[in-house]
């Protein structure tokens, strides 16, 4: 089943429990961003594949992530500052472009099922990430750690990994979240 959503098109990549901040200062944005706070619902992220953040969009990856925001200011220069969390992938099916240049989608949500670690699994990756998140402390807003949850693992390394953005897009669009373990697993063992 289909949903049509907002799009904003970015050169980042979310993943679902992934935590995205963001400034906001195009109107067509500041409008969705007013929108979907007072419908309590969200947008979806997606990676520009060409074009740029500013203006019109190009191109865009075919898989992304809805997004909720978490927490929203109002900057002393009239920018909007939000911080948003991924919830859930989709791949997009039709995109189209309103007339005040934002970016609607029609999207297939896709599954991300459960998969529990067991202690001996990924206890590097799983070490890395506990330091990582420690060193950011509040300053990423991750919420209760979940290191048993392969899923939630998977996201937040794939959401702060310092790799390029076409990595961790591939990444994003692996349907097996213990293959995106695998793939960031095999990548660090790498360099």
């Amino acid at each position: 089943m289909s949903e049509r959503i907002a799009l904003f098109p970015l050169g980042t990549v979310l993943f679902p429990h992934g935590v995205l901040p963001l400034r906001i200062f195009e109107t067509r944005y500041v409008d969705m961003v007013r929108r979907v706070m007072r419908e309590q619902s969200g947008f979806g992220v997606v990676l520009i594949q060409r074009g740029g953040e500013v203006g019109e969009v190009g191109e865009v990856a075919a898989v992304g992530t809805f997004a909720r925001i978490i927490d929203f200011d109002q900057m002393p220069d009239g920018l909007l500052k939000i911080v948003a969390r991924g919830e859930r992938r989709f791949r997009v099916l039709q995109r189209e472009r309103q007339q005040d240049g934002l970016n609607l989608a029609e999207v297939e949500w896709l599954d991300d099922p459960s998969s529990r670690l067991g202690e001996s699994e990924y206890p590097e990756l799983r070490a890395m990430l506990t330091e990582v998140l420690d060193d950011l402390g509040e300053d990423y807003p991750v919420g209760e750690s979940r290191m048993e949850d392969a899923l939630w693992v998977g996201s937040q390394l794939g959401q702060l990994l310092p790799a390029p953005v076409d990595f961790r897009q591939r990444i994003l669009e692996l349907d097996d979240v213990k293959q995106r373990l695998d793939l960031i697993e095999s990548a660090r063992n790498s360099n």
